[in-house]
Order: structure tokens, then C-alpha cells, then sequence
């Protein structure tokens, strides 16, 4: 029975809310981790109390998970529950008064505009002999500064989702919201050679639209744009950085170029503009040490 709600409540995260694979795998996960604590403690799913999920958390918190584990694990139980009374499955919400620790929010990783150039020539550097996979990787890490995409992101564009006359490029992100997002002219070339000459070279009869391919001709998956960002970095031999701080690095350098908070949200994808906002601690930070080092009576 566990298993057939916890299923039902997959398909919901999924159809209802259009959530990401990632991440219905991840509250799968998390309230199977709580069932899994109800059991033990000889409760069934639907006999859950808030006393019990209270102490679950407690339980977490000492085996030193951190505060971003602990409260995705609370949301997810608490959409859990929510959605079980929504479904008619039961009669009250347990974990309505359920309140986890919000994560911290550091200040996001982010390159300086020239190890970002430096990062970026290597890729193009390598990709100059015509190897189709040196070709993507410059493709894909031109396409990732350019544009600020998740790596999720990245990885399902097809090649209709790309308009490359006007140096577009349309992008579904959480909650299969859609939106077009312009590129500059070195992204336009990696991907002009790439879609030239890289891709030809390795699609198969199976590769179907996806933009970007592996060896196998196969659409590439995250794993695939990690390596290639650690390879990059290590031969630029700038800071090793995940694929995603170079989303963080496209919106630092935006803003500190003149762009608008509004314009750099909507680049982005986010939600609330509370959650791009804190692009602009890095760029005062940023300024604040060129200020000290500058200003004579700084």
C-alpha cells in the first residue's frame, strides 16, 4: 500500500505540478524516508500525528544532514500529506503545522569576467581541430554563460527550441514554464559549428531532435556537461566549478554590466525576483572590495 501511494503521488508531482524528474525522485524519496520512520515506530502512513513527524525531524537533525536536506524533506512531506487530503485518501493533514529550519543562502559561486573568457577560449581552442565532442562541449558551455540555463534545461533542448537567424533560444524550466532567451554572437558561432559539424557527425538514425548528443548519439545528460565544465576548468586552470555556477556567473556579470533586475529574472526563470536579487550581494561585494582598494579615504 506504501508503495502504490507513494506512486500516485509521483504521477501527481509530475502531471499536476510539472515538476522535474529530479526532483520527483527526490520527494519520492523523502517521504518513503518518513514512512519508513512511521514503521519503526509502528504507525501506518495514514496514521501519521505531527508529534511523530516532529520527532522524525528531530531524529535528522542527529545524524548532521544539513538544514537544506532537512527542510526539503519537510516540504516534501508536508506536499505529501497535503495531497493526500486533497485525493480523499485521508481525512486531516498531519503535517499542516509541520515548520522545518529554512537552508541558509550563501551567496552563489560565480567566476570573474576574465577566468569566465579564459574558460571559454579553452573550449574553443580545443574544439578547433573538429572533434565532434570538443565541438559540443564548446557549444555547451557558450550556450550555458550566454544564457544563464540550468543544466536541466540545457540538456532537453531540441533542435527546434533553437532559432539561430535571431540568436534565440526557448527554454522550459521549473513547472515547464517556458521562455525565449536571447544569446550573443561566440555562442553563435560554437553552436553554428556544432550543429554544422558536430552533431552530423554523431547523430544516429535513434538521436531524434535533442540538440545536443553524446558519442552514442544519444541526447547528452548532466553527468556529460559536468565533465565537460571540469575539463574546461582544469585546462583554463581557473577555480573547478559545477555547471551551475556558470548560470550564477552569467547573472553577476549581467547586472554588473547595466542589466535591470527585472530583465535578469526574466533571463533566468525565477519565480520571485526575491531569489535573483541575491545576484546583487556578489556585485556589491564585488564593489566594495574594488572600492577599498581604490578610494583613497576608502
Amino acid at each position: 500500500m506504501t508503495d502504490e501511494v507513494v506512486a500516485a503521488f509521483g504521477v501527481h508531482l509530475r502531471a499536476a505540478r510539472g515538476l522535474s524528474e529530479h526532483t520527483v525522485r527526490a520527494y519520492s524519496g523523502d517521504v518513503r524516508h518518513v514512512l519508513a520512520y512511521a514503521r519503526r515506530h509502528g504507525v501506518a502512513w495514514d496514521d501519521v500525528d505531527l508529534p511523530l513527524l516532529r520527532g522524525w525531524l528531530a531524529a535528522m537533525v542527529t545524524t548532521h544532514l544539513t538544514r537544506a536536506t532537512i527542510a526539503r524533506r519537510g516540504a516534501a512531506v508536508r506536499a505529501f500529506y497535503a495531497w493526500a487530503v486533497q485525493d480523499g485518501r485521508i481525512a486531516r493533514d498531519p503535517a499542516v503545522r509541520l515548520v522545518t529550519a529554512q537552508p541558509g543562502s550563501p551567496l552563489p559561486s560565480a567566476l570573474g569576467v576574465r577566468p569566465a573568457a579564459d574558460l571559454l577560449e579553452v573550449a574553443r581552442r580545443t574544439a578547433a581541430d573538429g572533434d565532434p565532442v570538443a565541438l559540443r562541449d564548446w557549444a555547451v558551455l557558450e550556450l550555458l554563460y550566454a544564457t544563464g540555463a540550468r543544466v536541466g534545461e540545457l540538456v532537453a533542448l531540441d533542435v527546434d527550441d533553437l532559432q539561430g537567424t535571431d540568436r534565440l533560444v526557448r527554454l522550459f524550466g521549473k513547472g515547464a514554464k517556458e521562455r525565449i532567451v536571447p544569446y550573443g554572437v561566440p555562442a553563435a558561432r560554437a553552436m553554428a559549428a556544432w550543429l554544422a559539424q558536430g552533431r552530423p557527425a554523431l547523430a544516429t538514425s535513434t538521436s531524434g531532435p535533442a540538440a545536443f548528443l553524446g558519442r552514442r548519439g544519444q541526447r547528452i545528460d548532466q553527468r556529460q556537461v559536468r565533465t565537460a565544465v571540469h575539463r574546461a576548468a582544469q585546462l583554463a586552470g581557473v577555480d573547478d566549478i559545477a555547471p551551475h555556477a556558470l548560470r550564477h556567473t552569467a547573472a553577476t556579470h549581467l547586472l554588473q554590466g547595466g542589466s535591470d533586475l527585472r530583465s535578469v529574472q526574466e533571463i533566468l526563470g525565477h519565480a520571485s525576483l526575491a531569489t535573483t536579487q541575491r545576484y546583487t550581494h556578489v556585485s556589491a561585494d564585488r564593489l566594495r572590495v574594488s572600492y577599498l582598494q581604490a578610494h583613497p579615504r576608502a
